[in-house]
Formats: C-alpha cells, structure tokens, sequence
C-alpha cells in the first residue's frame, strides 16, 4: 500500500504538469481562435475522437487487466501474446475506418454544420492509426505498471502538441488559419508520441508474438468498454451538431450558437475536469493493482483500495467545490477574458461530486470485470444527457449542457456505486456525510469575504486573497473533523529519509 502511495503521487505530479500544460495551451487558443473559432475546432476533435475510440479505446484498459490476470496466474510471459492481439485488433479497425472516410470525403463532410471542422477533421485523420497503437503500447505500460514510461510518454504528447500548436500559430507566419494549424499540431504530437512509445516498448524487452490465443478473449472482453467509449464519442459529436442546431431552432444566431458550444466544452469543462488530474492517477495506479487482487480473490486487499480510492476522490471534490462556487466567475474573466464563462463555471461547481464519483467508480468496476454493466449505466445517462440537450436550449441556452451533464453524471454515479457495494461489500457512505459541512462552511465563508473584499479591492488580489482564506479554512476543518491525517500525509511524502541514515548509522 505504501508503494501504491507514493507511485500515485509520482504519477499525479506528472498528470498535474500535463495538465497544466494543457490548460494553459487551452488559454492560448480561446484567445487566438476566438469562441467561435474554438467551437470549430471542438467539434473536430469531437467527431473524430469517435472513429478513435471506435478504433482503440477499449484496449488499454483491457489490456491492462489481461496482463495483470497473467501475472496473477504465474504466466506473465503471455502479456506479449496480448499486447499482439490488441495491436491486431486497433489496426483491423483504425485502417478500414480511414480508407472509407478518405473515399467518402464529400458525403462525408456533410454531417459538419461548419465546413471548416470538415478540414479540421481530415487532417486529424492522417494519424488515426498511429493513434490507435500509441493507446495500445500505453496499455502495455499500463499492465504492466510502468507508470513512468506511461506518465513521461503522455507528457511528451502534451509538450508536442503545445510546442508546435504555440510555433505554428504565434511564431511561424502562414497563410493558413489558426483553427489548422491548431489541428496540424495535434496530429503530429500524436505521431511523435507513438514513435517514442514504440522505441521504449521494444528497447524495454518488449516484443510481438502470435496473438492466436489471446486475440477473441481480448477482443470479446474490449467491446463493451469501446462500445461505451464509442458511444460516448459520438452522443459529444451529436452533441456538438445538435446544440447549436436547437438553439438555432429557437431564434439564435448561427454565430452565437456556436460560440456557446465553444465556451461549454472549450473553456468551462477544462475547469471542470481540474479533479482528473488526481482521479486520472488513482485509476492508473489502481487498474492492474486492483485487478491482479480481484483474481487472486483478495476480497480484503481488494475492499482497502476501494474504499481509500473512494475516500481521496470525495475528498478532492468536495474541497474544490466551494473554490469553484465562489471563484468560478473571476477564473472565467482572468483565464478566458470571458464573465459568460466565469458564470457558468460557478453554476456547474456540483458538477464536480458526481463527476468524480463516476470516474473513478467506472474505471474501478472495469478492473473487475464489470464491462457490460458500465456500458449499461453509460448508456441510461447519456439517455438522459440528449433529452436535455433537445428540450431545455430554448429556456436555458448553453445551461441545457450542464443540466444535462449533471443528470448524466448523476445516474451513472449512483448505479456504479451500487454495484461496487455489491461487488465489495464496501463504500464510503459514512466519510461523505462527514465531508458534507466542509463545502457549506468554506462557501458561506467565501461569499461573504468576496462582498466585503469586491468593495475595496479589484477582482483579481481579492480572488487571490479569497482564494488563501478559503484553503486555510478547508484545512482547519478537516483537521477539526479528523477527515485527513496530516501527520501521516507529511511523514509519508515530505519526510527525507535522513532519520532511517541515522538510526543505521547508530546500529553500527
């Protein structure tokens, strides 16, 4: 467990750069494409991470298990054997996918409501395949537990992208528009990063054998996760053609309906997706360690881990939703020089509870075995996610995505919860009714400091004043309450070892 601790925290350290990264790149784009130009370029990626996911998504994760149940098994060596198969299967779907579309380019290109996302969304084509093997070579890592090469590939991606996005766009003087080169840049940091994927595979011992034994379990136990994914991707492309279109149908501009898409899923679900950073490393850690104890039935080692993971991630969001409450609207002004943005982020702060639940909840139940059961609990949210997106644009606007999303993310939270008590026999009922006054406490605090500093002072060293009261208070409350152990966390990650020199030194 103290391993799993301190591989979480390198890989979270690694996640949050990446992250970080990101975030700042999405800055530079609001600005320099514009909302507008930012829903364009959102809606190619969108479209196109559905022919992705229909190609690979469910691999990794699979994969991941495979391996882990090998080594479980004492059969570690037909991990390569897996890893074949998965590379079999991306190619057998990636390939097909990208000579059809390139042959029905025309009729295609139709299904955009903007031909410039039509652009946008070929030139990312160009690497769906090398795409696809990068997430396969990833879920090699990923079994196993390779979690440096895994973390140190994916910040590559992240540099790449950035790196070339800022050269073509800010430095590099061209005809071409900023929403292409923007793409341009995705599609080679994604060839960059399977090319330094595949060097370490192979340089690491890594090899490809006769994938005859392990390619239909493979391949039967990834459909369902690339169902779900799949799914996913293209309700977000529906999505992203449907929105606009109702609120078009209900007398707004073509421009603006756009613009709000763009400032949703360009500027506000960034924001959001802040807990990931945490949330995304727990599950990497806890895949194949969960997995590997699931089957050697483990139910104690099994229970611990869920429990913990359970408790981190309740924790991470209901501290970060009342920052989000009170703060949402000036990070909106300081990040996007958008209130529109700012407002939304605030009002989409309770996102952040059940979106975290089923994160980590649906990435844990897929370590188990449970693939047909998430695809269920994905598909009666999503239900609910398209019902809001057709109805509600004519009486909230861009508020009709994040009632949706808070309906979708809702039901697939309580359902996974049930299952993995069922599965488990554990939950954390008890530590998320302990937690509940902490977020109550530090936002009645918040908006009270925020009317008495926005008098005195401007937006921006209030915010950052507000900012520091609040984390203070948030400690101090969960110190009082005794929901984090403080001493533990500094002894466990802040301590050098200087004291276990000494004690060897004196037993010499």
């Amino acid at each position: 467990m103290q391993n799993l601790y301190k591989t979480t925290a390198l890989v979270t350290l690694f996640t949050a750069f990446e992250h970080f990264l990101g975030f700042l790149y999405r800055i530079i784009l609001s600005r320099s494409l514009g909302a507008e130009g930012l829903g364009v370029y959102q809606v190619a990626l969108t479209v196109y991470s559905v022919f992705l996911t229909v190609s690979a998504s469910g691999l990794p994760v699979t994969l991941s298990r495979i391996i882990s149940k090998h080594r479980a098994a004492g059969t570690p060596k037909r991990g390569h054997a897996a890893t074949s198969a998965a590379v079999l299967v991306a190619l057998m779907f990636s390939l097909p996918i990208t000579l059809l579309l390139f042959f029905l380019r025309d009729p295609f290109s139709q299904i955009f409501a903007d031909p410039r996302s039509a652009d946008l969304f070929y030139i990312l084509l160009f690497g769906l395949s090398f795409t696809a093997l990068y997430t396969v070579i990833r879920g090699s890592f990923w079994g196993n537990r390779r979690f440096f090469a895994y973390s140190v590939v994916e910040l590559f991606e992240e540099i790449s992208m950035v790196t070339i996005g800022i050269l073509l766009i800010l430095v590099i003087p061209s005809n071409l528009p900023n929403v292409n080169k923007a793409a341009i840049a995705v599609f080679v940091s994604h060839f960059l990063s399977f090319a330094v994927a595949l060097v370490y595979y192979l340089v690491k011992g890594g090899k490809f054998t006769s994938p005859k034994r392990e390619f239909l379990p493979l391949l039967k136990s990834s459909l369902p996760v690339t169902s779900m994914r799949a799914a996913s991707s293209l309700i977000s492309s529906l999505i992203s053609v449907l929105f606009p279109m109702r609120l078009i149908a209900s007398g707004v501009a073509p421009a603006r309906a756009m613009s709000e898409y763009g400032v949703v899923y360009g500027m506000v679900m960034p924001v959001l997706m802040l807990p990931s950073t945490l949330i995304g490393s727990i599950a990497l850690v806890l895949v194949p360690e969960l997995a590997e104890n699931y089957y050697k039935k483990e139910k104690e080692k099994v229970a611990s881990l869920v429990k913990k993971s359970l408790n981190v991630t309740l924790l991470t969001a209901f501290c970060l939703l009342p920052l989000f409450l009170v703060a949402g609207e000036s990070v909106g002004i300081f990040l996007f020089s958008d209130a529109e943005s700012g407002k939304l982020i605030s009002y989409s702060a309770f996102l952040l509870i059940p979106m975290s639940i089923s994160m980590i909840t649906t990435s844990m139940l897929n370590s188990i075995g449970c693939e047909k059961q998430t695809l269920c609990f994905f598909l009666a949210g999503s239900a609910a996610m398209l019902l809001s997106v057709w109805f509600l644009p004519k009486y909230l606007g861009s508020g009709a995505l994040v009632v949706g999303m808070a309906l979708d993310y809702l039901l697939v939270s309580v359902c996974s919860l049930a299952l993995l008590y069922k599965r488990t026999g554990l939950g954390s009922g008890k530590y998320c009714l302990k937690l509940i006054p902490v977020p109550i406490v530090v936002a009645a605090a918040g908006y009270g400091l925020k009317y008495l500093l926005m008098q005195v002072m401007s937006y921006i060293p209030a915010t950052i004043v507000i900012l520091i009261v609040m984390f203070a208070l948030e400690g101090l409350l969960l110190w009082a309450l005794k929901l984090f152990d403080f001493k533990a966390f500094f002894k466990r990650f802040l301590i050098k070892k200087l004291p276990l020199r000494k004690k060897a030194r004196a037993r010499r």
